[in-house]
């Protein structure tokens, strides 16, 4: 490969990434939108963040789209891929960023909040990796990257509804990537914690910092290095990587 070509290494390669409107998803579709990417950008409910976004990467030369994606609707994930096939062309990468966890203690947690937590942060993002893995295999090559959460192996303070569906990834990653494997897809997990511009801080920022080792919250952009240089590498699979400013070491 040229430095040319190792710089900008997706080239061609669309890539989906769900949750674009915040600060984690907007900076992994920065990254991947400067190696070449094009992008595929879904969001919920806030879709000026993810048209915004559409329209920066757009006028920098790259190419992006924002696609409605309620994620609670099982059959919207299918649909969603359906959607980026049809004006980009298959899905070679895909980042399940999106997320949702209303802060509940364990004994006020309903059913239903449960079963919506469960079908954004977990049945979501299997129902789209079971969608694009047969191309991915088929191709050759495909990339894999849940976003999961510190709280998968802690329990977090947001509540159970979170912590069991951010574990659940967990398990999906290590089922689905030794399958995947021998067909040149990898899938993997990256696990932050306390991450500034996400919406998801269960408190107040100058109190949750001192939980911190490192003294201080983590950035969006150092997610996304950290994703970037996951994706970019085909000898990486089947992990769950934390970045968490030393506050879980395992």
């Amino acid at each position: 490969m040229t430095a040319a070509g190792a710089d900008r290494p997706f080239v061609r390669r669309v890539a989906l990434v769900t949750g674009a409107s915040g600060g984690i998803g907007r900076a992994i579709a920065l990254g991947l939108a400067g190696a070449g990417a094009p992008l595929a950008l879904s969001y919920g409910t806030n879709s000026e963040p993810a048209e915004r976004l559409a329209l920066e990467i757009s006028s920098g030369g790259g190419k992006a789209i924002a696609l409605d994606a309620d994620l609670r609707d099982p059959h919207v994930p299918a649909d969603l891929i359906e959607s980026v096939e049809a004006r980009l062309g298959p899905v070679e990468i895909l980042v399940a960023n999106a997320g949702r966890g209303q802060t509940r203690r364990w004994d006020e947690v309903s059913a239903d909040e449960f079963d919506r937590t469960l079908a954004v942060n977990l049945r979501a993002p299997f129902l789209l990796a079971q969608r694009t893995l047969p191309g991915m295999q088929e191709r050759g090559f495909g990339r894999i990257l849940f976003i999961s959460s510190l709280a998968a192996f802690t329990g977090g303070i947001i509540g159970p509804h979170y912590a069991a569906s951010k574990a659940g990834l967990h398990g999906l990653t290590h089922h689905l990537a030794s399958r995947a494997a021998p067909y040149g897809v990898t899938v993997n997990t990256l696990a932050p914690a306390l991450i500034t511009e996400t919406g998801m801080l269960p408190g107040d920022p100058a109190q949750l910092r001192q939980q911190v080792p490192v003294q201080r919250l983590g950035r969006p952009d150092e997610v996304a290095d950290l994703a970037l240089a996951v994706l970019r590498n085909a000898y990486i699979t089947n992990q769950v990587i934390s970045i968490d400013g030393g506050m879980h070491p395992r």
